[in-house]
């Protein structure tokens, strides 16, 4: 199995833990909680700042001192509506209680203390369309360059129709250059409609000292550390994804790979 895929190491609880060391870099960090009404889940933050993502479901959450009320209202992922999500800096702690059964992401970066703890979703998140024809996939971004929420992390989900390509035309962010480029570690969290089906990422090097190519399945995580990353969904399963990036600069510039810098 490729080093870069990451299936859940279990089924209910926290199911992903995806440290910066263990990826071998130095930005960002994905953890996934599965957890049945009334489980709970806790976390101190250290050193990162932390988006909480309700991918499913609905939990009641404390942070950073705060009582924040019971977030999510999407019980069907692919219905694509809006997430409910809460920012939480460094140096602070949370706490989430299942009201239902519930999905919930964590995503991290390192933190500054720049921005306080906030809400993020559902108002302010409209779905967009990007790309057109076979490359058409939808968009929900819940803390990209123009939301000044965070520190480091960037933070989207994508939702890819089945038959359709992803991440394309290929690009990469791998060199610190603003404005031509900015490196970007990235984590991709893959959940497919029907869940028993699978969908296709590729993440490669212009001199293929980096290729792979990865069958993904409904719960998988993907890392792209550098290179290009398209994704494919085939026909009969659409594609969802939460990415995550966050590097040295909080911002996305990206190049094409030659072979496809025409379509851009």
């Amino acid at each position: 199995m490729s080093h870069l895929l990451r299936h859940p190491f279990g089924t209910h609880g926290k199911v992903h833990q995806i440290t910066a060391q263990d990826a071998g870099w130095r930005h960002v960090g994905f953890s996934l909680y599965r957890l049945r009404a009334g489980e709970t889940a806790a976390e101190a933050t250290g050193g990162n700042e932390v988006i909480l993502v309700i991918v499913e479901g609905r939990a009641a959450i404390r942070a950073a001192g705060r009582d924040w009320g019971v977030l999510g209202e999407r019980m069907d992922l692919f219905a694509r509506t809006p997430p409910h999500c809460l920012y939480v800096p460094n140096g602070q702690d949370w706490a989430a209680e299942a009201t239902t059964d519930c999905v919930i992401a964590v995503c991290m970066a390192p933190g500054r203390g720049g921005h306080p703890a906030r809400r993020i979703g559902p108002d302010g998140i409209s779905l967009t369309q990007r790309g057109e024809g076979s490359n058409t996939r939808f968009i929900n971004n819940i803390a990209m360059e123009a939301e000044d929420y965070c520190d480091s992390l960037l933070v989207t989900e994508v939702f890819t129709p089945a038959g359709n390509w992803s991440s394309y035309p290929s690009h990469r962010h791998d060199e610190d250059d603003f404005p031509r480029i900015t490196y970007l570690e990235e984590t991709y969290y893959h959940r497919i409609n029907p869940a028993d089906g699978w969908a296709v990422q590729r993440v490669y090097t212009d001199d293929l000292t980096l290729d792979e190519t990865m069958a993904v399945r409904d719960g998988d995580v993907t890392l792209v550390p550098r290179g290009h990353h398209p994704c494919a969904a085939p026909h009969g399963f659409d594609l969802y994804y939460l990415n995550v990036m966050a590097g040295p600069r909080r911002a996305w510039r990206f190049i094409p790979a030659t072979e496809v810098s025409h379509l851009m």
